[in-house]
């Protein structure tokens, strides 16, 4: 086994800082994914940034007049970085028993140089709610703006493919609003980080960034299934929002399913399955042999003491004891992709391709004959079976987008539940049977499609349909969460984000 990479990686360079009335250096300690932090411009007072490791959250302190017009005063933590990258944030106020200014700028920044008047695109929440990207396009020039229509928002992501930028805004719980600015030049390399403004000389503000992510994504000309970029694998709060990474891999580590114990997750890597202890960090390989060459679809029973696998080209279903052992295979046919087992452990619920369509299937999960569940044209994949076993939940591009439906776990009832312009994948229920999470893709992906390397949403909503509430913006897709990964308290969830090295 290859050994794992922990945490993520902290940036070593910094860079000099043009230093403001405050005389200061920039500070290179430690600080989460950034490399440094400082003032840039003629601040009045010091500002400062504090990461907590167990939370990953950012706290910044800044003084400054603006960041606008053809010079800026801000506090700034950073990183350099080459090339194309992705930066995401959600950020908070934090007013003491004070009145702010409504001016104020918490926000996603890059910038060609630490000057005052460097060129910069920045993507900026303001005190009084308005969001918008903001951008000097030449040294010393002025600010300009594009303002996003909607307020409040408090989810941001800047990326920059080439000397093109998207800024995407959105409050907690809502889709994107997207805007993109062209030709932009900063250079091969810039300073990109977060950053605060108080919009006061003479007042300093905090503000606190959580679920900060800075991401590289796939090149042009990445060949998905060849190529890979590293994971992080994630905990979610689904109520908060709130994610942090327990465990990151610079290849592809995939589809968590948690225990029913609430300690361990069970992942797959290069073809082996993996145990991984959330206390104490230990991975340890569950042996699956003769199969060796296992996907991404694996499914823990109910009572946790069994483990379905799909693997082997074509793709066929096995079982496992938990804890490993002998695989024993379940399906004689491929391909096969396990999604769920029954809450009284006698049925395994896969997608399998038989007569060149993909469809729901069950079969007995002592092995026997298949039963087709779904004879819709169009893909079928991800059943997945409520606690109570009354429903298989499924997805489905009968009627054009990929939406979620549900049906009987005799084929029966088949009702759709979703009904919106997303590609919708992969519905679990959570183990209170109250409400349903899934994967979402948006329109520009094919219907039939889940691929790598995308800008997805995870989405709750209750288990008899209703408006779906994003809870976590992620660049990922295929792996990120094929499996059922709902912790026991049916409050948190497992899955994969990923990102090239820096």
């Amino acid at each position: 086994m290859k050994p794992l990479t922990l945490l993520l990686a902290l940036g070593c360079g910094v860079a000099a800082l043009t230093a403001g009335a405050t005389g200061q250096a920039p500070r290179s300690e430690g600080l989460g994914v950034f490399s440094a932090h400082g003032d840039i411009g003629a601040v009045k007072m010091a500002g400062g940034a504090t990461f907590d490791q167990a939370t990953g959250d950012y706290t910044l302190t800044a003084s400054g007049a603006n960041v606008w017009g053809t010079s800026d005063e801000l506090h700034f933590a950073w990183k350099e970085v080459e090339g194309d990258f992705i930066l995401q944030a959600r950020v908070e106020f934090v007013t003491v028993g004070r009145a702010s200014n409504p001016h104020r700028k918490v926000g996603l920044m890059a910038r060609s140089s630490l000057d005052p008047a460097s060129p910069h695109v920045t993507v900026t929440a303001h005190g009084d709610g308005l969001t918008a990207m903001q951008f000097r396009r030449a040294q010393g020039g002025e600010t300009g703006e594009i303002r996003f229509d909607r307020t409040g928002s408090d989810v941001l992501q800047l990326e920059r493919r080439g000397n093109t930028w998207t800024a995407l805004v959105a409050r907690f719980g809502e889709p994107y609003a997207v805007t993109t600015l062209d030709d932009a030049k900063l250079g091969a390399r810039a300073h990109v980080g977060i950053f605060l403004c108080s919009h006061e000389g003479e007042v300093v503000e905090r503000a606190v960034v959580r679920n900060v992510r800075l991401i590289r994504p796939a090149p042009e000309g990445f060949t998905p299934y060849r190529d890979y970029l590293g994971s992080l694998v994630e905990v979610l709060d689904v109520e908060t929002g709130r994610r942090v990474v327990v465990h990151t891999v610079t290849d592809s580590m995939q589809a968590p399913n948690w225990t029913n114990d609430g300690r361990r997750l069970v992942t797959n890597r290069n073809g082996r399955i993996y145990s991984f202890d959330l206390e104490t960090r230990a991975v340890t390989e569950i042996d699956t042999a003769p199969m060796t060459r296992n996907n991404n679809d694996h499914a823990l029973s109910f009572d946790g003491t069994m483990l379905g696998l799909s693997g082997g080209q074509p793709s066929t279903v096995w079982t496992v004891p938990a804890g490993g052992g002998t695989a024993r295979q379940i399906t004689p046919v491929g391909p096969s992709y396990l999604h769920g087992w029954s809450p009284d452990g006698k049925l395994l619920a896969f997608t399998g391709q038989r007569g060149g369509d993909y469809d729901i299937y069950v079969v007995p999960a002592e092995g026997g004959a298949e039963r087709r569940l779904t004879t819709a044209p169009g893909l079928a994949d991800g059943p997945d079976f409520t606690p109570d076993g009354k429903w298989i939940y499924f997805n489905s591009a009968r009627s054009g987008r990929m939406q979620v439906w549900r049906m009987r776990p005799d084929g029966s009832g088949q009702e759709q539940l979703t009904f919106d312009d997303f590609n919708n994948w992969f519905p679990h229920v959570s183990p209170d049977g109250t409400k349903v999470v899934f994967l979402a893709y948006g329109p520009e992906v094919a219907a039939d499609d889940h691929p790598w390397y995308k800008r997805v949403y995870l989405r709750t909503m209750p288990l008899e349909g209703g408006t779906p509430r994003v809870v976590a913006y992620v660049y990922g897709g295929q792996g990120s969460m094929n499996v059922n990964s709902w912790a026991p308290d049916s409050r948190r969830l497992a899955f994969v984000s990923n990102s090239g090295e820096f």
